[in-house]
């Protein structure tokens, strides 16, 4: 026996990462050194920093994996797992270098994974950071054959007198809401449970979706927040603190900002809750508390600014085609977000 025989193809690996060397290629920054096929992936920090910090973050994608092998689609679900890594670093205010990956799957289908890698590589360069390498495992008997599971990995960095802590916020400061590009990548274990309860169809078309599938709308990759962002910063708007909306919604996530003897009101009818949500709703028997408490329902990131910025920060972001609204606003407590569901 050898090792293809027990059902790990070494050659086909190797093929794979020529395959997806462009790529990977195609996201580096200056700072990278070398190139991919090492040990380890290099890259060398940015110049400009007095005390420069690290910060890391990691995540995957859950089960809306599931979603995109029942549609033998595969080219979005990268984008949701740099999204999901990136978007939790920026709420530092750190400026996110690399990332790297993990891929596992039960047996190595190059035409599929080049499509996750795609997705990975087009994630990374939303987010203007190095994709410096990643592991491929094939793992018979562990995933069944064209099932993959991912799992990411970045580093972001920022000066230490920048970092965003909670320390900077002041009560009467403002929550910008920042809009989502839909469930983004949590509450998929509902979302699927109700869509089979239901005995519904990937291929169905809710009036509700304006001619789009469940699948496709329900695919439709997370958002990355980074470069606006760090562009509002660099035009010289003063964010104060960041949150990103993710599982837990708005009550779990948005108190994480927060620094000591602050809460946050929130205004529940300041923006449209997007179809996506209102479907899952109404069809699913989803009561209020559990929506909030699951999806972000229309919210994918929150900033908090002083309240003379407050229009202008709304008016920055849509400049930027992402909507932005006014939802609350900063009070003194002990880390509580109060009025979204009382």
């Amino acid at each position: 026996m050898d090792y293809r025989d027990a059902g790990v193809d070494v050659e086909a690996g190797r093929d794979f990462v020529g395959q997806i060397r462009n790529l990977v290629h195609s996201t580096f920054r200056k700072e990278v050194i070398g190139g991919l096929g090492g040990f380890g992936g290099c890259f060398e920090l940015p110049p400009g920093y007095k005390q420069p910090v690290l910060v890391s973050g990691t995540d995957g994608v859950g089960t809306k994996l599931k979603i995109a092998n029942i549609l033998n689609r595969h080219d979005t679900v990268g984008i949701d797992l740099v999204a999901m890594c990136v978007n939790d670093v920026l709420t530092s205010g750190a400026e996110p270098l690399f990332f790297l990956d993990y891929l596992a799957t039960g047996k190595l289908n190059q035409e599929q994974l080049t499509q996750v890698v795609a997705g990975v590589a087009s994630g990374c360069k939303q987010a203007g950071c190095a994709l410096l390498g990643g592991e491929t495992a094939e793992m018979p008997g562990f995933y069944q054959v064209g099932e993959y599971d991912l799992a990411g990995f970045c580093v972001g960095i920022v000066e230490k007198s920048q970092m965003l802590d909670g320390s900077l916020l002041e009560v009467g400061d403002v929550a910008i809401g920042l809009a989502s590009s839909g469930v983004h990548s949590n509450g998929f274990s509902l979302v699927r449970k109700i869509i089979s309860d239901k005995q519904f169809s990937w291929d169905d078309t809710p009036s509700l979706f304006g001619g789009k599938s469940l699948g496709e709308t329900y695919l439709t990759p997370t958002r990355i927040y980074v470069k606006s962002i760090l562009a509002a910063q660099k035009a010289g708007l003063k964010i104060h603190a960041m949150a990103h909306i993710t599982g837990g919604g708005l009550p779990e996530n948005l108190p994480r900002c927060l620094g000591e003897g602050k809460a946050i009101e929130i205004q529940p009818d300041s923006w449209m809750i997007p179809p996506v949500f209102e479907w899952l709703a109404q069809v699913g028997d989803v009561n209020q508390q559990a929506m909030y408490n699951t999806f972000n329902m229309g919210i994918g990131f929150v900033v908090l600014v002083p309240p003379s910025q407050a229009q202008q920060t709304i008016s920055f972001f849509e400049s930027h085609d992402i909507a932005a609204y006014n939802i609350g606003k900063v009070i003194s407590g002990s880390g509580e977000l109060i009025g979204l569901l009382n």
